[in-house]
């Protein structure tokens, strides 16, 4: 697959349908649920959005990355959840209108804190060592399009042709999981010959984001007396971030144009549904307590 075509057509149009999925299941009912049930909501956002990105900095900064290899991790720190997470929260008979809602409300917030932490990160990590920035405006408009639009699409959608909606959604979700497939190996066949030394360097820092992120929504989750549906709901969240999304703002030629910081994102996204499946099937059998 062509580096231009993957980057400049096909994963924009991989996102655009991945949101798009995830807003055939929303509501607008979805979102008062922070006013309903606040605790579990504002629990898990304050995970995700303040929790991730330390946990990311400290890993960065403890493992001697790359300056590229280390803004890439905090690229994927700075995205939100993503549709998977729903998925594996369905998988383990978690609150998957939690799951949905936090998905929602993260990728509605995280438009204005991506070129906000990324900056920083490109900032603390490479200083003059690369020469570019995310000019915010432009950023915050870029990733709106690529999924504020879709997901209003299709909460659209849901709302005035429910039958239409209900029928493709599963289709679409699935269809998802096959492009993230796609864009995967498209860019570790373009970075091949140092895929085998990028695995070395930032493989075991993404496992350790993954692991130490669902730990964080686990414990937060539990130490804050959720229910299990919650807990199990909150741990995905926190632990499973929308690759998608960060291998674009890495690899777009509109923002940061640099495949090499969209390697960390595209080996966390294979590393996330081998241990996400992991707990579903460990949470799925614990339906007492997680």
């Amino acid at each position: 697959m062509e580096s231009n075509f993957l980057t400049a057509v096909f994963l924009p149009l991989a996102l655009f349908v991945i949101m798009l999925g995830m807003g055939l299941g929303l509501t607008l009912n979805d979102f008062k649920r922070i006013v309903v049930a606040p605790k579990p909501v504002l629990f898990g956002l304050a995970a995700q959005l303040v929790g991730i990105p330390l946990v990311g900095f400290l890993l960065v900064s403890i493992f001697p990355l790359s300056p590229e290899l280390a803004i890439g991790v905090m690229v994927l720190a700075a995205c939100p959840g993503g549709p998977t997470s729903n998925l594996v929260t369905y998988l383990a008979k978690g609150n998957v209108a939690l799951s949905i809602t936090l998905t929602a409300m993260s990728s509605l917030i995280t438009i204005l804190t991506i070129p906000l932490v990324v900056n920083l990160s490109m900032q603390r990590f490479a200083g003059e060592s690369i020469a570019l920035r995310l000019p915010f405006l432009p950023t915050v408009l870029q990733i709106a399009v690529i999924t504020f639009i879709p997901v209003a699409i299709g909460m659209a959608l849901h709302s005035y042709a429910p039958r239409f909606a209900a029928r493709v959604e599963k289709g679409v979700k699935w269809l998802s999981i096959f492009f993230l497939a796609l864009i995967i190996f498209g860019l570790l066949l373009k970075e091949r010959a140092n895929v085998v030394g990028f695995f070395l360097q930032v493989g075991w820092v993404t496992l350790a984001l993954n692991l130490l992120t669902m730990a964080l929504g686990y414990g937060l989750a539990t130490l804050t007396g959720l229910g299990r549906p919650s807990v199990v709901a909150i741990t995905n969240e926190v632990g499973i971030q929308n690759g998608t999304l960060a291998i674009a703002v890495a690899s777009a030629p509109t923002l940061l144009n640099n495949p090499t910081m969209a390697i960390p994102a595209a080996i966390y996204s294979l590393i996330m549904f081998i241990t996400g499946l992991a707990f579903a099937a460990w949470a799925s059998r614990r339906p007492a307590v997680v």
